[in-house]
């Protein structure tokens, strides 16, 4: 299936909303990686060029936890798809209420293309939010609560038979310089990992 091609058939074709125009198949994903935000330029989105800047910092968190990943088809083919919470790019520091009520219907109907997920991994604050939007639709409470990252992490969180891992950002400049949250999300990832193996 391709995904783009698939929630454009669900909702709609909405020339600003950035899509992951990528073959998967369905039945095989076991986890999913919620990241914060598409970046401006679509080719360093995770399903973008080789060298793109996201996969820049994804994959040496994938090899830290462990997980011998030269290539987005290579998380792919672990069962690993990774998406983005908000499908327009930011254009402020902060990314507004506005822009995630835009994305909520395209991220809730890309989940749900889904069947098998045993984990999805929350990768920031914005994920987490626009998740507990999603979840508090079907169930009237929020998987994750408010609190810190690093605090919520002690704790854990399930959606049904889902598991819900609180994180941090994958991406960005500075990720790989700021060790501590580096060790918490190659751990998260390494968590992950053992979900979908068992």
């Amino acid at each position: 299936m391709n995904i783009k091609q698939e929630l454009q058939r669900q909702l709609g074709q909405i020339p600003h909303i950035r899509l992951n125009d990528v073959e998967v198949d369905p039945a095989s994903v076991r986890a999913i990686m919620i990241n914060e935000v598409v970046p401006a330029d679509p080719a360093q989105d995770f399903y973008g060029e080789s060298g793109g800047e996201y996969l820049s910092t994804t994959i040496p968190l994938f090899r830290q936890s462990g997980l011998e990943v030269q290539s987005i088809q290579d998380i792919l083919g672990m069962g690993v798809y990774i998406t983005n919470a908000v499908k327009t790019p930011k254009t402020a520091y902060a990314i507004g209420k506005e822009r995630i009520d835009e994305s909520l219907p395209w991220l809730a109907a890309e989940l749900a293309l889904f069947p098998n997920v045993q984990v999805i991994m929350l990768c920031g604050d914005v994920a987490k939010k626009i998740v507990n939007m999603i979840v508090r639709k079907s169930t009237g409470k929020n998987v994750i609560p408010s609190g810190a990252t690093y605090k919520l992490r002690a704790s854990t969180y399930c959606h049904g038979s889902i598991r819900v891992i609180p994180s941090y950002i994958v991406t960005g400049g500075n990720l790989l310089i700021e060790k501590s949250k580096v060790r918490m999300i190659t751990e998260d990832i390494a968590t992950m990992a053992g979900i979908i193996r068992r």
